[in-house]
């Protein structure tokens, strides 16, 4: 997410900390350079306009001209700037007494509505409550069986009438039906079109005033740009909005869509999707977006999807474990798997300040775990408990076991060493020695390979089908 963009802001920003004095005109020079990666990054016009003028006329106020420091100055006030952009954002949703609390979920087809309506719903689990969800778009073929699908995923309920035509009517039924299975949520899945047009637009105001929605909701696809702040717009003009959800966030490198809607529409992001799963859907902050796009990290949503991923009981085992030395290659390897689940390796790094602007266009393989993993599952219990008992012959074995080679066998015993000794050092430190560490860990080749994250290149890598056809050859 907003790839290209940092790598401009951060080439502008480090050509002018390497400057002895900045003139007037080398930060006319600087802006004019981020006001064509914003409008190269999808940005609307009159944003980037409005931006870049304000940034230019704090620069003056502020002086960063007879700054000590005018690149750091500089960095702060686009920060500032890109916050204000973005924000304020109240994320929370407002749960109404008596329930049901009714959220209307609005967008065009494509843009990944029913699926975060599942996000939303799982999300909303999370905070105690118990989420219904309603099937009102009757016109895309098997709208009612996706969501129903969806539902099951979220271990959320269902609802839709059978034969039923009129999805206003279905909304209305979902709230008596919300009630009476004591559901505090009710979130209402509405019809969407390929582009705007009058017909869908009345049915969703038709809905709105039959249910007198809470909070209604815009599902809009982030790599569609400037289309969905238009899109945005246009709803925004006949549903009057309470925010934002913003689909494929991981996968657009642009940005331009999460920096225009609230200036152009007045209503904020309040989510976005960051991958395919239901546990996918973040709360959406000005402040650390701002800091990730500018590459300075963002340490408190780390923080945070850490703290969903690791209970607290089990940390402090871990903790323990580590202090000691005694760390095994199967706890090794949970802890790998827990941190996968936190999302994709290079998006976890660049929360780390520092890190994210080093990145650059680095290959980091998340199938390195998955390889991992069929390496220590081929060992005997013994040997995930103590790798150095493990020899030539051992280590032959464990390959052919895996599929892999000798050699990755080596690098992860080497690998793994290598992060025991640093986590029991890691146990003693504090804050910012543990960034340090997260830091040497995100530089770490798994297999020992010289790469970061990325799997030696070889000649093949057999299938399972070839493992198992090598095996019977032996046996034979």
């Amino acid at each position: 997410m907003f790839e290209s963009l940092t790598n401009k802001f951060n080439d502008v920003f480090h050509r002018m900390s390497g400057r002895g004095r900045i003139t007037e005109d080398n930060v006319k020079d600087a802006m004019r350079e981020v006001r064509q990666a914003l409008l190269e990054a999808d940005v609307h016009y009159k944003v980037v306009r409005e931006f870049a003028e304000s940034v230019v006329q704090k620069a003056k106020g502020q002086e960063v001209i007879k700054s000590l420091h005018p690149g750091q100055l500089m960095v702060k006030i686009v920060h500032d700037e890109l916050v204000n952009l973005m924000g304020p954002v109240d994320t929370r949703i407002y749960y109404v007494s008596p329930a049901p609390t009714v959220i209307m979920m609005a967008g065009l087809q494509g843009s990944g509505k029913t699926t975060t309506c599942g996000k939303l719903a799982r999300f909303i689990q999370r905070q105690g409550k118990k989420p219904l969800l309603v099937a009102c778009d009757l016109q895309r073929p098997a709208a009612v069986d996706q969501l129903s699908v969806v539902a099951g995923q979220a271990e959320a309920q269902f609802f839709t009438v059978e034969g039923e035509k009129n999805p206003v009517r279905v909304a209305r039924e979902s709230i008596k039906h919300a009630a009476s299975v004591g559901c505090d949520v009710v979130i209402i899945d509405t019809a969407g079109r390929l582009h705007v047009d009058e017909e869908m637009m009345q049915q969703a105001e038709e809905i709105a005033k039959a249910v007198n929605p809470h909070q209604i909701y815009l599902v809009c696809d982030a790599m569609t740009g400037q289309d969905a702040v238009n899109s945005a717009k246009a709803f925004n003009d006949r549903l009057e909005l309470d925010g934002v959800i913003l689909t494929k966030f991981d996968s657009d490198a642009r940005g331009g869509a999460a920096l225009s809607v609230k200036s152009v529409t007045g209503k904020p992001i309040k989510f976005i999707g960051v991958g395919e799963k239901l546990e996918n859907l973040e709360e959406f902050h000005a402040d650390r977006m701002a800091g990730r796009i500018l590459g300075m990290g963002d340490m408190v949503s780390l923080v945070e999807k850490a703290q969903e991923q690791f209970d607290a009981e089990s940390a402090a085992k871990m903790q323990e474990k580590m202090a000691k030395g005694k760390l095994s290659l199967e706890d090794f390897l949970g802890q790998m798997k827990q941190m996968k689940k936190m999302g994709p390796m290079k998006e976890i790094l660049k929360m780390l300040p520092g890190v994210g602007s080093q990145l650059g266009d680095m290959k980091i393989d998340d199938e390195e775990i998955d390889h991992m993993e069929a390496i220590i599952h081929s060992m005997t219990k013994a040997e995930r408990e103590d790798p150095s008992i493990i020899d030539n012959s051992r280590r032959r074995r464990i390959a052919r076991g895996s599929g892999m080679d000798p050699s990755d066998v080596s690098g992860l015993v080497k690998s793994f060493d290598s992060a025991s000794a640093m986590m029991k050092q890691m146990s003693g430190m504090g804050m910012r020695d543990r960034m340090n560490f997260a830091k040497q860990m995100g530089q770490m080749d798994l297999f020992g390979g010289g790469g970061k994250f990325k799997v030696k290149q070889r000649s093949h890598r057999l299938t399972k089908k070839e493992r198992l056809d090598k095996k019977k050859k032996k046996r034979k």
